[in-house]
């Protein structure tokens, strides 16, 4: 540690970096190289496929075994690319033939999302997506954001300045602020 940075103290760390450091296994467990896949599957499909299907695990296929796992000094071994996964879509009940036709559009977008073809098919398993019911058809129970709700969640942001932290909390605040506006709520 150098003694400029002694003189200005320890700098605190973004959320972020412990968020995703403590995210990493379990979403490797599910076969994702990232969380962003999970986290921002409704900007990456689009609200109407996020409503009736949600990410489930992504399936690779087995890696074909060479002779040795040791390069050779002599020639190196060319890289073959790796054969893309499966997507398993967990999809409500009654929405399964819709999403097995929005199939190809799911690929294209999580594979411009991920930014190399990382999907070749999606298997789909119908499931009640219980826990993203605000999610479904017809239950949107989150308030909408309005223009007000916004501007005081930019307002109490201001000292923020890691960008991404201040987005997220600007994103949080906005629904937090649209369901305190002095509206009863049916919850």
């Amino acid at each position: 540690m150098s003694a400029s940075s002694r003189a200005k103290g320890l700098r605190a760390r973004p959320l972020a970096d412990y968020v995703l450091r403590e995210l990493d296994p379990l979403v490797a467990a599910r076969g994702f190289s990232e969380a962003s896949l999970l986290l921002s599957w409704r900007e990456i499909v689009g609200a109407r496929i996020a409503r009736i299907c949600a990410p489930a695990s992504l399936q690779w296929p087995p890696r074909p075994r060479g002779k040795s796992s040791a390069p050779s000094v002599t020639k190196r071994r060319e890289k073959t690319p790796r054969e893309p996964a499966t997507l398993v879509l967990r999809v409500d009940p009654g929405f399964g033939l819709e999403a097995q036709h929005l199939a190809p559009i799911i690929i294209d977008r999580v594979n411009a999302h991920l930014g190399w073809r990382c999907v070749a098919r999606v298997a789909l398993r119908q499931e009640e997506l219980a826990s993203e019911s605000a999610s479904r058809p017809g239950a949107d129970r989150a308030p909408k954001p309005d223009a007000a709700a916004r501007a005081r969640a930019v307002k109490a942001t201001e000292g923020v300045a890691e960008e991404g932290l201040r987005a997220a909390l600007i994103k949080l605040g906005e629904r937090a602020l649209a369901g305190s506006s002095g509206a009863p709520s049916d919850a």
